[in-house]
């Protein structure tokens, strides 16, 4: 019996294994092409985020990544060890924490404008596919409408 109730049920008919192997896909897609930067993809939606607006808090930082702080304070760290971020007391007030680039961090955006030019190159896809792809996938990420 092979109706359309039992496929629901097959595999390749998942929605949420469709998002997840093609998640993973990306990323690998990504990693050669960061490591010369010296950044892992999750330094790298770090280093976005700050380029976009730094210094960011914490919980700042770690709600522009769709991120726990607690998941965002380790890779926040490991840029801190490479020069590329620096943790500094907020002068109106001690008990915050704000994360900012240091020169090199800002310096590093330079080279990572090459990025996206490779991941398209590496995928085969334009810019208006890619924009189409991550628009329609918004609404599970939780992210903002297109601008």
């Amino acid at each position: 019996m092979n109706d359309t109730r039992d496929d629901l049920l097959t595999l390749e008919n998942q929605l949420c294994f469709a998002l997840v192997t093609a998640a993973r896909n990306v990323v690998s897609v990504y990693r050669p092409i960061l490591e010369p930067l010296g950044l892992t993809h999750p330094q790298y939606l770090v280093m976005l985020a700050l380029w976009e607006r730094s210094p960011r808090s914490l919980r700042e930082l770690a709600d522009a990544l769709a991120l726990e702080p607690a998941t965002a304070s380790p890779l926040v760290k490991r840029l801190e060890v490479q020069g590329l971020v620096r943790r500094e007391r907020r002068a109106a007030d001690e008990r915050r924490l704000d994360i900012g680039l240091t020169e090199a961090g800002a310096a590093l955006r330079e080279r990572a404008l090459e990025v996206p030019g490779q991941v398209m190159a590496a995928t085969g896809l334009s810019v208006d596919q890619i924009a189409s792809l991550r628009d329609a996938l918004r609404q599970f990420a939780g992210g903002r409408p297109a601008d």
